[in-house]
């Protein structure tokens, strides 16, 4: 079986308003040991987030010894000091591959925004090479995210397409990695299943290589989704508890798709975990 996590930890400030990394670490174990945990909003060097201006990604990496960490910022800023904000990777596995992308950012002087990155890793499984991407969609900006949807779409018909090539037999920097033929993107999209940008994520790809589609669906048909946003903090979320908080698939491991897990009821972020488990 094959574990992966997402969640969204809000810098690791719960819905006490406190910020607690070991609280993060305590419920993300409470369920056993994930192969692979994707991280998103994960900061370093802002003071006015968490207090501290904490290295939060080298304290998490610290926190899960026995996991490879790969960070990858979206914001990166020099400000006295090095500022970071982004997603990460802690791994089990053995990683073969990391790779980062920033997401488009088209010029929007109407409304706030930052730059958002995609961090994607391969890593070895008992069923061959996997790539994992995860990712934090703009929220304010609904023509950001259109794009940042479509720049998705156009790395993943990239990655299943070099999947497919033969490999040319080269050493060094151009020696080339055992494909993964298959693909899960995980984290936190900034829309609903009613958004017309969920349905396009899921379109089919340009190339013909096959399309991203919804873990929860494949496995639950019609149910709505559990909630991961808005549970516990009305404050912020006074729409009350919806999904925001996705894993997709390519058609290749549908019939892998063991279960599609919500845990509802930490309060450690205002975004719940999610985990996907696969057999292998």
């Amino acid at each position: 079986m094959t574990v992966i996590l997402s969640w969204n930890i809000q810098y690791g400030k719960g819905c006490d308003g406190v910020v607690d990394l070991g609280r993060i670490r305590r419920d993300i174990l409470a369920a056993g040991l994930p192969d692979v945990i994707c991280l998103q909003e994960v900061a370093d060097g802002f003071a006015e987030l968490d207090g501290a201006g904490a290295d939060q990604a080298a304290q998490i990496a610290g926190m899960f010894a026995e996991y490879q960490a790969v960070f990858a910022p979206g914001v990166d800023r020099y400000d006295g000091r090095r500022r970071r904000f982004g997603n990460m990777i802690l791994s089990r596995l053995p990683l073969l591959d990391s790779e980062s992308h920033l997401l488009p950012r088209p010029a929007d002087g109407a409304t706030r925004h930052m730059r958002r990155v995609v961090l994607a890793v391969t890593a070895a499984t008992a069923a061959g090479p996997l790539r994992i991407a995860t990712t934090h969609l703009e929220y304010f900006a609904a023509g950001q995210r259109h794009a940042q949807v479509g720049r998705i779409r156009d790395l993943s018909a990239e990655w299943l397409a070099n999947a497919q090539m033969p490999p040319q037999p080269a050493r060094h920097t151009y020696a080339p990695l055992p494909p993964a033929m298959d693909l899960v993107w995980c984290g936190d999209f900034n829309l609903e299943p009613n958004d017309p940008d969920y349905a396009a994520l899921q379109a089919d790809l340009s190339d013909g290589t096959g399309r991203l589609q919804d873990a929860w669906h494949l496995l639950h048909g019609t149910l709505p989704h559990a909630p991961t946003c808005g549970i516990h903090d009305a404050a912020q979320w006074p729409q009350g508890p919806h999904a925001r908080d996705f894993f997709f698939v390519t058609p290749g491991l549908r019939t892998r798709l063991k279960s599609v897990e919500t845990d509802t009821q930490t309060a450690a972020s205002d975004h719940q975990p999610i985990r996907l488990l696969l057999t292998d």
